[in-house]
């Protein structure tokens, strides 16, 4: 089992960046793909970006592509997303989630087996 807590997240005018960090204790992290999902109000969660244990393989959600980057550092136990150029529609509550399957960073739900609690990013018109 592994634990997720994210952090980073807060208010910044549309045009800006954060970065989202979330780290992970327990089971040895390089087992796990880490995806970032998020859920705006009123909407379902959806994925954002994902990333394979070695770092290699990456995966984004179309209308992020070119602004936000998802890394790792196996080392720290940590995934990061960098978001840049944000938008009034990124603010949502972002997730991190780790799934067994660490070769395939998947877009999907179903495939992650651990959460975390959640951070908000609010951006401002």
């Amino acid at each position: 089992q592994v634990q997720l807590v994210e952090s980073g997240g807060g208010l910044v005018q549309a045009g800006g960046s954060l970065r989202l960090s979330c780290a992970a204790s327990g089971r040895t992290f390089s087992s796990y793909a880490m995806g970032w999902f998020r859920q705006a109000p009123g909407k379902e969660r959806e994925f954002v970006a994902a990333i394979s244990w070695t770092g290699i393989t990456t995966g984004y959600k179309d209308s992020v592509k070119g602004r936000f980057t998802i890394s790792r550092d196996n080392a720290k136990n940590t995934v990061y997303l960098q978001m840049n150029s944000l938008k009034p529609e990124d603010t949502a509550v972002y997730y991190c989630a780790a799934s067994a399957r660490r070769n395939i960073p998947s877009n999907s739900e179903g495939e992650y087996a651990y959460w975390g609690q959640g951070t908000q990013v609010t951006v401002s018109s």
